[in-house]
C-alpha cells in the first residue's frame, strides 16, 4: 500500500472517530429523567430487601453474583496463564539473579525513603481491609479493596527494591491464598444447597442496616473476592518483576 492510499485510510478512520466521538459527546440524560425499570427495582430492593446501602455491591455479590463469580475466575486463569507465560526458565535456575536496576542503585534508598515506606505500608493495607469489608455500606468492595491492598506491595518494591520484595511476600502462600479466594466464593454459594435453595441464595441473617454484619452473605463474598483480588495482582506483580532479575557471577 502506497502513501496515498495509507493517508486515505487514515483520514477515512479519523472522520469516524470523530464522528463517534461527536455522539458520544451529547448532552447526557440527567438522572432524574432516567426511566430504567431494572434500576428502579434494584434501588428499591437493595435497601428493602437486603439491609444494604451500596446498590453496587449488592449486584455484584448477590443480585448478579453467578456473573460475578465467572469474572472471578476470569481472573484467576488470567493470572495462571500469566504465571505460567512469565515463569522462571531452566537456564537462569540456580544461579545467582540481581534486579536490573540495582547498578542504578549504587546510594541504594535513602533512610527517609524506607521510614516512608513503612509508614505507608501500614495505612494502605488498613485501607484496602476497610473498602473490601465494609463494600456492603459504602462505595467499595472486594475488587477495590483487592487492589489497594495489592499495592501495598508495590510500595514496598518501590522503597526496598526486589530482594526484600521476594523475602516478605511469600509465593507459596500468596497463592494458596487466592485459590481460597476464589473457592471461598464458590462454597459460600454452596450454603443454600443445605437448605435445598437455588446457588448463591442469601441463607445467613441479613442483620440490621447501616452495621457492618448487614447483607448476609454478601459481605462474606466480597472478602472471598477481596482475598483473590488481592493475591492475583501480587503474584502478577511478583512474575513481571522476576522477569527484570538477570543472573550475576557468584563471589
Amino acid at each position: 500500500m502506497n502513501r496515498t492510499w495509507r493517508m486515505l485510510l487514515f483520514f477515512a478512520g479519523a472522520v469516524g472517530i470523530a464522528c463517534l466521538f461527536g455522539i458520544a459527546s451529547g448532552p447526557l440524560v440527567h438522572p432524574r429523567d432516567v426511566r430504567n425499570q431494572y434500576a428502579a427495582a434494584i434501588n428499591s430492593a437493595t435497601f428493602a430487601e437486603r439491609n444494604v446501602t451500596d446498590t453496587v455491591s449488592a449486584v455484584n455479590f448477590d443480585f448478579r453474583g453467578f456473573d460475578t463469580l465467572g469474572e472471578e475466575f476470569i481472573l484467576l486463569v488470567s493470572v495462571l496463564g500469566s504465571l505460567v507465560l512469565l515463569r522462571m526458565t531452566e537456564d537462569r535456575k540456580g544461579k545467582v539473579l540481581r534486579d536490573a536496576l540495582d547498578p542504578w542503585r549504587d546510594v541504594g534508598p535513602s533512610d527517609a525513603i524506607r521510614l516512608w515506606v513503612l509508614a505507608m505500608i501500614a495505612p494502605k493495607v488498613a485501607f484496602g481491609i476497610y473498602i473490601v469489608t465494609h463494600g456492603q455500606l459504602t462505595p467499595g468492595g472486594g475488587f477495590q479493596g483487592g487492589v489497594i491492598l495489592a499495592s501495598a506491595a508495590l510500595i514496598l518494591y518501590l522503597g526496598e527494591g526486589f530482594t526484600v520484595f521476594r523475602d516478605v511476600i511469600s509465593h507459596p502462600v500468596t497463592e494458596v491464598l487466592e485459590g481460597a479466594g476464589a473457592l471461598g466464593f464458590l462454597f459460600i454459594g454452596m450454603l443454600g444447597w443445605i437448605w435445598g435453595r437455588p446457588y448463591l441464595t442469601d441463607v445467613l441473617p441479613l442483620g440490621k442496616a447501616h452495621e457492618l454484619t448487614s447483607g448476609g452473605t454478601i459481605a462474606l463474598v466480597s472478602l472471598a473476592t477481596g482475598l483473590e483480588v488481592a493475591a492475583g495482582f501480587i503474584l502478577l506483580l511478583y512474575a513481571f518483576l522476576q522477569e527484570n532479575l538477570i543472573p550475576v557471577e557468584k563471589t
